[in-house]
């Protein structure tokens, strides 16, 4: 399998190069892509959370959409 590719656009020259993602820049994207996964799971646990507590409360959805918004 190929890396994917990066485009450098110069826009002072206007100059276009196309090169495969060395491994190291592959690396750092991959891990970043997984920060960014685990940032969207904790996030979405939170709201979880959160709505498990207002349901406790007895609020209706409109009330949590609310205090949520």
């Amino acid at each position: 399998m190929t890396n994917p590719m990066i485009r450098i656009h110069n826009m002072e020259t206007d100059e276009v190069i196309d090169r495969e993602a060395t491994a190291e820049e592959l690396a750092e994207w991959e891990a970043e892509k997984a920060a960014q996964a685990q940032k969207a799971a904790e996030e979405a646990a939170r709201l979880s959370a959160k709505l498990a507590i207002y349901a406790k409360l007895g609020l209706t959805e409109e009330e949590i959409n609310t205090l949520i918004s």
